[in-house]
């Protein structure tokens, strides 16, 4: 039975949306805007972050269009490349989906530790507020418990609304950014090397847009849809984080933003008073619980289509009867989060090992397209109205994977002992395959 297109322009946009603005924007700015240095820097950094989400998105969604299959993202690897790579790079990316919960954990507690009392206040606690609420989902988790669409909608809706009352900040007094501290001094050389560190949080930031690849076959007119439906999608993803920007540098100053770990917060707080500051520690860390939930329901179920594969053993994919939970795979995704809290102290960190393997699969990724347009030449493709085809190809995902190239030597390069902790994972992979081939087999 054919898949039916049943997602609209409207229903396509709010999903690109919603699959892009993650908590990483309460955070990530000042990560930026160290490596920046100067506010042009940091700007330009933003938008050029932006363009070339626009153009991984677009790239994607043909992949998608061509391989419409559940969990898309990790079948192409297995369907275009070897066996032994593909198992790597999956393999890889199960290691990191679990620092990146992480790290959005780490995140949540040092917006919600500043609310607990001074006594409570130490550099233990962020640790133990993570810890914790990773567990507590966990067991509902264990117990059958989902967050529905509607519930995850509402939290997405929440987190768009809170951009919203942060930029909202700029219509009261703030400092304006004059010319000269615009500009700063980094010129040349200076500007390039600043620009690409920077790129590496930015697209920590801006991740999600890969995921586009999961509905090439649901989308109604897909050739006028898929295209419009990713400009104005991550378009308004840009505007949103431009202007959230604007909003820390102008209101708080571009010094405070380098030092700040709760943007957010002391954003709301210097226009909304105290409540306004713990309104949005609260409303962060809801949203981060939410990241959380998503990431504990949904990685496992990369482990199931993995066993399914008899890439894993079985008893990734055995089921509760009772709460068809993957009672196995989620103790082991879960195990992996709390290795990577005991063993990353820094969300700096954890982004820079994060964004080495995360920046090779999406390379490796979106150079399926190349194999796809071979594939379908070779065989005298038809034309297809139900096929998304992506304009000016070459092009646009030549541009994407060498900017992601470029990501990946800037942390070779800025981050190097991070980088390495990748390539061991990821070479680790290859006789991991051997071995789970032979036992699986």
């Amino acid at each position: 039975m054919s898949i039916k297109p049943k997602l609209g322009l409207f229903d396509l946009t709010m999903i690109i949306v919603s699959l892009v603005i993650g908590v990483g924007i309460f955070r990530s700015p000042a990560i930026v805007a160290q490596k920046a240095g100067t506010p042009l820097i940091f700007f330009t950094a933003w938008l050029l972050g932006g363009i070339i989400s626009i153009c991984g998105a677009l790239t994607f969604a043909e992949i998608g269009s061509r391989f419409p299959v559940a969990g898309g993202f990790y079948k192409i690897f297995s369907h275009c490349y070897h066996p032994a790579y593909a198992f790597m790079l999956n393999w890889s990316l199960v290691i990191i989906n679990a620092a990146s919960g992480v790290g959005v954990a780490l995140i949540g507690a040092e917006y919600l530790k500043t609310l607990l009392p001074l006594a409570w206040q130490s550099y233990l606690s962020v640790k133990t507020i993570a810890g914790l609420s990773i567990l507590i989902l966990s067991v509902l988790n264990y117990l059958g418990i989902k967050m529905g669409a509607r519930t995850q909608n509402v939290l997405s809706m929440v987190k768009i609304a809170m951009l919203v009352v942060f930029c909202a900040a700029l219509l009261g007094p703030h400092k304006p950014l004059l010319v000269p501290s615009f500009y700063g001094h980094t010129t040349g050389l200076g500007f390039v090397k600043a620009l690409g560190v920077s790129l590496i949080a930015i697209f920590f930031t801006y991740g999600g847009y890969q995921n586009t690849i999961n509905f090439g076959a649901d989308v109604q007119q897909p050739r006028r849809n898929m295209p419009l439906g990713i400009f104005a999608g991550i378009g308004i993803v840009i505007v949103l984080y431009l202007l959230i920007n604007f909003a820390y540098c102008s209101v708080l100053g571009f010094d405070t933003v380098q030092n700040s770990k709760l943007l957010a917060a002391d954003l709301a707080g210097s226009f909304l008073g105290p409540w306004g500051y713990t309104l949005a520690c609260v409303a962060i860390f809801i949203s981060v619980l939410g990241f959380i939930n998503t990431s504990l329901m949904s990685n496992p179920r990369i482990y199931y289509a993995m066993a399914d594969d008899k890439i894993l053993p079985p008893i990734f994919k055995q089921l509760n009867e009772k709460t068809m939970t993957q009672e196995f795979g989620l103790t082991f995704f879960v195990g992996l989060m709390l290795i990577s809290l005991c063993v990353f102290d820094d969300f700096d960190k954890i982004v820079n090992y994060v964004m080495f393997i995360d920046s090779l699969s999406l390379v490796s990724a979106a150079g399926t397209i190349f194999i796809f347009r071979n594939r379908a030449k070779e065989s005298g493709e038809a034309a297809n109205d139900d096929i998304f085809k992506l304009r000016l190809y070459p092009w646009v995902p030549l541009l994407f994977m060498l900017v992601l190239l470029i990501v990946m030597i800037n942390v070779l390069i800025s981050a190097t002992l991070m980088a390495l902790y990748g390539c061991i994972i990821f070479l680790a992979g290859f006789p991991l395959y051997l071995l789970l081939k032979k036992v699986v087999n």
